[in-house]
């Protein structure tokens, strides 16, 4: 099924000089963009007037007083302040969109859980109304924490707008094509590639093809930043210059419109007149972003022993506590597996970390069957897990040869956090009832001799 986006005549920013088309390079710098030229006041932020009649605004992602290092804002030079873009709200209800707190009295939230993929369909649904939460963990009132969610799309939002005041949004995408209309610019996400949308950003999605299906991870903590790879020093893992932070495009255009605001928790709407996409031009260093993740360039053991899975992450929301991440975003992708005399699946464990994964394609190792593209599983807080009897019968005895792990692509929302059910993943979801069982058939090995393997 195809599906094209509405079609709305952007301005866009010429592209600069050896970048991505459409799209400028890096992680966290400094941008600066323009649709027409002259747009951006120079030496200066606030001029008196602005070029073209436009409004000068300024979009805040931390306090005014954070640290410089930290400080993120971006200024947008667009034709009406976002005012004009509000006006009296109403609540609505997304039913299937939760956040936290959200402790059904009803689920069993502790335990190991696996779903299989949610069918996509052919139903009519949007960004918005095709959101499902899977999870919910903290407070978005208090921000700190996250909630998980499967999307699912059909159709294209049509002058309709929508943004979050309470999270930062990852979205990882698994079956179709979307486009992300950004007042700061258009991204086109496909499968193998992530998103960054910030918190309080407005944007349109459109689907290029579908039906559409992904993972969200909703972050109402510290933002998403790069991992500090430590003793593996400048490189590796994911580079800076990978991401991709689009150009800017603006619409000017009057129609009725609606925008949908997230806001603790609830779902509020306004009508207005006209696009709310006006940014002609802006810079700074609060924006969106896209990564292709067939780019991370993954590390790990070159002699023996299995490490971590952190050493995986790709990107860290932090905590209040040194180490301990609000959220991390964990990816396993094909990559060489060298260690002699080590058991090279993930090993069994308990951990203070609360662990949900997905597939994007291929085969987990540790799981050969039943974790498919599409599905999820979650590992609670201090739930023990590990491989099933045949993964671990498998790399018991397998000839420890240097090996090629292919076709595979899974990933980890980590969280210190534990993550509680929602209705819906417990009772509507495709929840797989014998996961539990398939460590039943783990056989006890000892017996009392001394240096048995």
């Amino acid at each position: 099924m195809n599906h094209q986006p509405s079609p709305h005549n952007f301005v866009q920013a010429p592209t600069p000089q050896g970048t991505t088309p459409g799209y400028m390079p890096g992680f966290g710098n400094d941008f600066e963009t323009e649709a027409l030229p002259g747009v951006l006041p120079q030496g200066m932020n606030s001029p008196q007037k602005c070029n073209y009649g436009l409004y000068g605004e300024q979009l805040s992602g931390t306090a005014f007083t954070a640290p410089s290092h930290q400080n993120e804002r971006t200024w947008c030079y667009r034709i009406r302040p976002s005012v004009k873009h509000s006006h009296r709200y109403s609540k609505i209800a997304l039913p299937y969109w939760k956040s936290a707190p959200h402790i059904d009295p009803d689920v069993v939230s502790m335990g190991q859980f696996r779903w299989d993929p949610l069918p996509t369909g052919s139903a009519p649904l949007n960004w918005l109304t095709g959101m499902r939460t899977m999870t919910t963990a903290g407070d978005v009132n208090t921000q700190v924490g996250m909630a998980s969610h499967i999307y699912l799309v059909t159709e294209s939002m049509v002058d309709e707008y929508f943004y979050s005041a309470d999270s930062e949004l990852l979205i990882v995408p698994q079956e179709g094509r979307l486009r992300f209309c950004t007042e700061l610019g258009i991204i086109d996400l496909e499968p193998k590639e992530i998103a960054i949308l910030p918190r309080g950003l407005l944007y349109r999605v459109e689907v290029l093809d579908g039906p559409c299906r992904g993972f969200v991870c909703e972050n109402y903590g510290q933002k998403f930043e790069l991992p500090g790879r430590g003793p593996i020093g400048a490189n590796c893992m994911a580079n800076r210059r990978d991401f991709k932070t689009p150009v800017a495009a603006f619409e000017d255009r009057e129609t009725p419109s609606k925008v949908v605001i997230k806001w603790c928790g609830q779902f509020h709407v306004t009508e207005i007149g006209h696009s709310p996409l006006d940014v002609v031009g802006w810079h700074g260093n609060y924006a969106p972003c896209k990564y292709d993740l067939r780019t991370y360039c993954p590390v790990g053991a070159v002699l023996f022993d299995h490490p971590d899975p952190s050493i995986f992450t790709v990107l860290t929301a932090a905590s209040g506590v040194p180490g301990t991440a609000n959220i991390d975003f964990v990816l396993f992708r094909e990559r060489w597996m060298v260690a002699e005399d080590t058991f090279r699946p993930p090993w069994y464990h308990k951990n203070i970390m609360s662990e949900l994964m997905g597939n994007i394609y291929g085969q987990y190792d540790a799981k050969p069957k039943g974790f498919v593209p599409g599905g999820m599983s979650l590992h609670n807080m201090m739930m023990p897990h590990g491989p099933d009897r045949n993964a671990f019968e498998n790399a018991s005895n397998a000839d420890l040869a240097a090996h090629k792990l292919d076709n595979t692509m899974s990933f980890m929302f980590e969280t210190r956090f534990p993550q509680h059910l929602t209705g819906f993943a417990a009772t509507e979801a495709p929840l797989q009832d014998d996961y539990i069982d398939c460590w039943t058939s783990l056989e006890k090995k000892f017996d009392g001799t001394p240096g048995k393997k």
